[in-house]
């Protein structure tokens, strides 16, 4: 009987230690066991086997955390994890003496969330990856895709793929050329080619496939005839095998499938668990760096940026789409900017925090980092509709958290519609960056600007007229009535009469240079340009500020 796969103490220290948590009481014994994740709830006596880390959520002051550790101690609980800052006095050390559970300090401003999803995936891994251990297919070991994908070639006498649900090729066996023209092609774009997935789609292929607990023989959808199975963890169907054949298989044949897709599916979760926990900890190590504090230089040396320069990228997906779709482009896009950043610095870090991307970018220029932001909103076309702000170079990894500020404050800019630009550092849009930020003071106050401007846009109301629209075209273009009225479309004698006009309504004298900067301004603040508003309005162009704490995308 294969012995219980174990996790310890040390391995949790090691890999979520520093910038999540840290020893704040008590000696922690690397070798420990943990079996899993318990919540504390003091109205609630939990079922856990000995083991287990206990989170104490909401649980403050010397007493409180001495006597959870009492309690962990009685469920033999192999540490606690409580909020930081903790000051540890003499109760606390004599709880963690009298019992041996050491206490970790959770790092301020990370969730409780966050932490029971890193260590049950921490937990997954190691679980998985020990039931795989020694396991093997026809002498391949499981642990290798690729080798266990030429086993099951090898048992079966036909090319295999193993692809996920949308047709992604994960690993294929040799003899491929042995295949047809849709199989060769799959291989040289590791997609299925969509035309294929088409055919698949109309003949039913796919509704057999994940409707059935075995093999599905598909002759007639090709060249030559296919076996597939899906590969399953339980209800959930993580990607199928694809086998080309000369003709059905025998009952043996069948059932050794069967096997080696319980094998697969090992591996499948195994990887997807191993992505998990690397993309969350890349996540907390980002998020820790930018929010600046004593653990950012340790969280930028982890991601190989402690010792050079960079700026930070902060990325937004803009656009009317769905609130379903725009969920999904913007996690599409993480992928995609990691991919395009990592092909010129492998050092790039990129996560999603707080619903936008964010990437570090070490560079001594930030005009190279805006190079790179066209270069990538260029290569993913119309298919996203996005904008980037660029924060300045920081010279040491203390001073990325004021990156990321300027990158937060042009990426507001372009998200408002106050810029034509997709791409912009915070000295491109300065000026409307401070325009946001007064348009913020003014909406949190509610002290909407008085004078000429707002006696024109009440009046234009009432009576439907466009007097503002006016004087936002005359001064647009310097006091050139012809250019200002054919922006405005209208005749030049009756933008002249429609000057004197708003003259009189607003009380605005246009010989004045103080009173012309003040209206360009308020019309500014307004989103409002000589050729109507095409920006938005003081209020809709106020954007709630990024958090500096996000979630894991």
């Amino acid at each position: 009987m294969t012995a219980r796969p174990r996790a310890v103490l040390g391995r949790i220290i090691d890999d979520l230690g520093s910038t999540l948590f840290e020893v704040a009481a008590g000696e922690a014994d690397p070798n420990r066991e943990v079996t899993g994740v318990l919540i504390h709830d003091p109205g609630d006596e939990p079922a856990h086997p000995p083991g287990a880390v206990v989170l104490g959520v909401a649980v403050y002051g010397s007493s409180a955390i001495a006597t959870l550790v009492h309690r962990a101690a009685a469920l033999a609980a192999s540490a606690v994890v409580v909020r930081g800052p903790l000051a540890v006095d003499a109760e606390i050390r004599d709880a963690v003496a009298q019992t041996g559970v050491v206490v970790l300090a959770l790092t301020p401003g990370a969730s409780w969330s966050q932490v029971a999803t890193l260590l049950r995936s921490l937990l997954a891994v190691d679980e998985i990856g020990s039931a795989q251990t020694g396991e093997t297919l026809d002498g391949a070991p499981s642990g290798d895709l690729f080798a266990l994908v030429n086993a099951i070639a090898a048992l079966l006498d036909g090319p295999v793929t193993v692809e996920d649900r949308s047709g992604r090729v994960l690993a294929f066996s040799s003899r491929q050329d042995e295949a047809d023209e849709p199989r060769i092609a799959t291989i040289l774009d590791r997609q299925v080619p969509a035309e294929w997935l088409r055919i698949l789609e109309e003949r039913g292929a796919f509704q057999a496939l994940y409707r059935s607990e075995g093999p599905v023989y598909l002759p007639g959808v090709s060249d030559m005839p296919r076996v597939a199975i899906a590969v399953r963890a339980g209800d959930e169907i993580l990607g199928s095998i694809w086998v080309v054949v000369r003709g059905p298989l025998s009952a043996e044949l069948q059932r050794s499938l069967i096997e080696a897709a319980k094998v697969v599916a090992l591996h499948l979760l195994r990887r997807r668990a191993g992505a998990d926990v690397e993309r969350r900890l890349r996540t907390d190590l980002l998020a820790t760096v930018l929010e600046g504090g004593p653990a950012a230089v340790d969280a930028a040396g982890r991601l190989g940026l402690a010792h050079q320069p960079a700026c930070v990228l902060a990325l937004a997906v803009v656009g009317d789409a769905a609130p379903a779709e725009r969920t999904a482009e913007e996690h599409r896009i993480v992928d995609a900017l990691a991919l395009h950043l990592a092909a010129v610095h492998p050092r790039t870090a990129t996560a999603r925090l707080g619903g936008f991307t964010y990437a570090i970018l070490p560079t001594e220029s930030d005009a190279r980092a805006v190079r790179l932001a066209e270069e990538f909103l260029a290569r993913i076309g119309g298919r996203v509709e996005a904008v980037v702000g660029i924060g300045r170079v920081a010279a040491r990894a203390v001073d990325l958290p004021s990156s990321r500020a300027d990158a937060d404050r042009a990426l507001r800019v372009l998200r408002s519609g106050r810029s034509p630009l997709r791409v912009a550092r915070l000295c491109d849009v300065y000026v409307s960056s401070l325009l946001v930020e007064v348009a913020d003071r003014v909406a949190a106050t509610d002290d909407a600007p008085a004078g000429p401007v707002a006696r024109l846009r009440a009046y234009d109301a009432e009576h439907d007229t466009h007097l503002t629209e006016t004087l936002a075209a005359w001064l647009d273009t310097f006091g050139d009535v012809t250019a200002a009225a054919a922006a405005v479309h209208v005749h030049p004698n009756t933008f002249r009469y429609r000057l004197r006009r708003l003259s009189e309504v607003g009380a605005i004298d246009l010989a004045d240079g103080d009173a012309r900067f003040d209206a360009m301004f308020q019309l500014r603040l307004y989103g409002v340009h000589g050729s109507g508003p095409a920006h938005r309005s003081l209020d809709a162009a106020r954007l709630v500020p990024t958090p500096m704490r996000g979630t894991v995308g």
